[in-house]
């Protein structure tokens, strides 16, 4: 269960990280970039920053090596900005969420597709 302090903590992160993308991050390896969702550790010291990214399997290996490689600047960023007492580590992490929800998606209709002629032709 996660205190009110790291959820609000969470969501400044995620919300000033994606804003620091925007504006100052210009590494052409960070494409069209979705931050999903941010978590914070009990001592507030480690945060993982969830992102989804359009395109092959071989662009998300890149943005995420883009995004790693960049979370010491944006480190200090966000700690300057959100006037943090302690240093945050941030670490992103592709989520795979989304694709595999994409997957079931795919099956489901191939299911529905499979079932709806075979309905066709009992008629």
């Amino acid at each position: 269960m996660t205190s009110p302090r790291r959820e609000r903590l969470a969501h400044e992160l995620r919300s000033e990280i994606s804003k620091l993308l925007l504006r100052d991050i210009r590494d052409p390896r960070v494409g069209f970039v979705t931050l999903t969702r941010a978590e914070v550790s009990p001592d507030l010291t480690h945060s993982r920053i969830y992102f989804t990214v359009f395109g092959t399997d071989t662009a998300r290996q890149q943005t995420l090596k883009a995004l790693n490689r960049a979370a010491r600047y944006l480190q200090r960023a966000v700690f300057k900005e959100l006037r943090l007492r302690r240093n945050l580590q941030i670490v992103f992490v592709l989520d795979e969420a989304a694709a595999t929800g994409n997957r079931i998606d795919e099956l489901l209709e191939q299911i529905r597709g499979a079932g709806g002629s075979e309905e066709g032709e009992e008629e």
